[in-house]
């Protein structure tokens, strides 16, 4: 009997790790129904020369806004991803109260660089659970598969309003409500919990995001569902009052997954090799622990409208819940510059690397575009804090500056792609539209740290984009399971030319509602088809999904 649809010619490398092999792959009504010689379909898709694997899997992305005004999950979706989880970091937007609206859009503002007025624009907002946030999601249609984590800061907001962002305790009945909201958001399919203890979390108003006001106590007494219920995963960012050292314990006591964000490299500073030391012996002792790596540098592109890197300092953070007009007036003090350099240069807070950062975007100044603030600071006499306040006054704070905050070692990084026990993630997808976009890191490993740098082989690169993530995060399960390319399993298939697949450049594009801006890598090259539960989202190398078409994505249960 013919299937549905046949992909013909192919190289087959299934996700497991194993050598490919010369097969077609049959698809009938959304799962693989055969892999093998002159197999039959009513539409054929050519793969010659092309390698068919499983679709990509992103585990860190923040599409929790994003999925309602464009359901295929773009940039995403052009470079192989079939499947993404949601709501990292714990900044989901469920569950949320009518009341709570304005106040976590102004947190995704500033911590996630999402644009107020798309995010009032763009969320439909007709839930307020978590369960019903899911079946919003799903009423609505998506292209591609979709997860997402409950959030510690939604949760916190959500039982204890206001407060969530100012009481570092709950209440003993604040806490058993929080851990009931976090049951029933598991119990309806969440992937796990999400949480960041991060110093550079920073939301409305410049405080403190409220899971960053939570003790060791509540975290676990919140990750309790996980473990009573025996699913999910949960997700970290390790920090002020969680550290690194309380990860394993807390790991052992769950007895679920546990994964953190991130495991970025810098430059003269080992000290990803004392982290894998720990994990390693952990994992020896039956741990499950997984660190996120990342293959791309981690550059920032921002104005000093929204300066995320520098909002830890206090004459920073103090702004940001003001408007453009005292933004303007501060930077044209002389007291306050003076005082705001002190508090960049202090070891408290996160230094920039002034000899890293150039212009990236100027219209006022084209002829400074790539130009270092230090030698421009030379130049003209003054600090590089001068300049950048200097350029950015010039026009109305549009100015953009460039700069590589982490991940800048290729040695360490390839290193950390040889080690078992690592996820790739931190694409932080959705998330600092405007400053950054790593949603395309399938493609990069693939056409840079796979083809050009030889670090990986292509089978092992595979598997960590596709059967690593499924079976850590139980998206492998047996019947219609993803992560591998098997006979009964979901028909999530990407194929791509491995002698030219690459990331493609960047672009600003405004095509988000309400006008907003973002960074979008859309034109990665060697991507030829994809296909979602079997239905082509992308045919030779163009994407096919619109308005018009169905949106085959499926909502992921733990």
């Amino acid at each position: 009997m013919s299937a549905d649809l046949v992909i013909r010619g192919g190289t087959v490398i299934d996700g497991t790790g194993g050598a490919g092999r010369r097969a077609d792959v049959a698809v009938t009504d959304g799962r693989i129904s055969g892999i093998g010689d002159g197999l039959d379909g009513r539409r054929e898709l050519d793969a010659s020369g092309q390698a068919v694997t499983p679709g990509f899997i992103d585990i860190h992305s923040h599409y929790d806004a994003q999925v309602f005004w464009d359901p295929a999950l773009t940039p995403s979706s052009f470079h192989g991803v079939t499947s993404v989880v949601a709501g990292n970091c714990g900044f989901s937007i469920a569950p949320c109260r009518p009341e709570h609206r304005a106040l976590l859009a102004r947190t995704l503002q500033h911590v996630e660089d999402m644009n107020l007025a798309t995010l009032e624009a763009g969320i439909p907002w007709d839930f307020e659970t978590f369960p019903e946030y899911l079946d919003s999601v799903a009423r609505h249609g998506t292209s591609l598969n979709y997860g997402v984590y409950v959030g510690h800061t939604a949760v916190r907001l959500f039982v204890m309003g206001e407060e969530g962002y100012e009481r570092e305790l709950p209440t003993d009945a604040e806490l058993a409500a929080m851990q009931a909201v976090v049951r029933e958001a598991m119990t309806a399919g969440a992937m796990g919990f999400a949480t960041s203890s991060s110093a550079t979390h920073n939301g409305d108003g410049g405080r403190p995001v409220p899971s960053r006001l939570a003790d060791l106590a509540e975290l676990e007494a919140l990750l309790q569902p996980l473990h009573d219920l025996d699913k999910g995963v949960a997700a970290l960012l390790p920090g002020e009052r969680i550290k690194h050292a309380d990860v394993y314990a807390l790991q052992h006591r769950i007895g679920r997954p546990l994964t953190w964000t991130a495991l970025l490299t810098i430059k003269g500073f080992p000290w990803h090799e004392g982290v894998i030391a720990d994990n390693d012996a952990a994992r020896a002792e039956g741990g499950q622990v997984w660190p996120q790596v990342s293959v791309r540098p981690l550059v920032f592109q921002m104005n000093l409208r929204e300066p995320f890197t520098f909002n830890m300092a206090p004459a920073f953070a103090e702004l940001m819940a003001e408007p453009d007009a005292v933004r303007l007036e501060r930077y044209a003090d002389p007291a306050w510059r003076e005082r705001a350099t002190s508090d960049l240069n202090n070891k408290a807070f996160l230094r920039p690397n002034w000899d890293a950062l150039e212009v990236a975007e100027s219209t006022a100044h084209p002829d400074l575009i790539d130009r270092n603030v230090v030698e421009l600071a030379n130049e003209r006499g003054c600090s590089p804090l001068d300049v950048m306040l200097d350029i950015s006054l010039d026009e109305n704070l549009e100015t953009r500056f460039r700069s590589v905050l982490a991940n800048n070692d290729p040695d360490a990084i390839a290193w950390l792609l040889g080690r078992e026990g690592v996820l790739l993630g931190l694409a932080d997808s959705g998330a600092h539209v405007s400053q950054l976009c790593d949603a395309c890191l399938p493609t990069d490993l693939l056409g840079n740290w796979v083809r050009e740098r030889e670090v990986i082989s292509l089978e092992r690169a595979v598997n960590k984009l596709t059967g690593e993530p499924a079976a850590v995060f139980g998206l492998d399960r047996a019947g219609a399971g993803r992560g591998l390319l098997r006979e009964g399993m979901a028909a999530d298939i990407t194929v791509f030319d491995p002698d030219t697949v690459a990331p493609g450049p960047l672009r600003r594009i405004h095509d988000f509602p309400a006008g907003g801006e973002r960074l979008t890598a859309d034109a990665p090259t060697g991507m030829t088809h994809t296909l979602v539960n079997g239905v082509p989202i992308r045919v030779d190398g163009t994407p096919v999904i619109d308005e018009s078409t169905p949106r085959p994505g499926q909502i992921l249960r733990s």
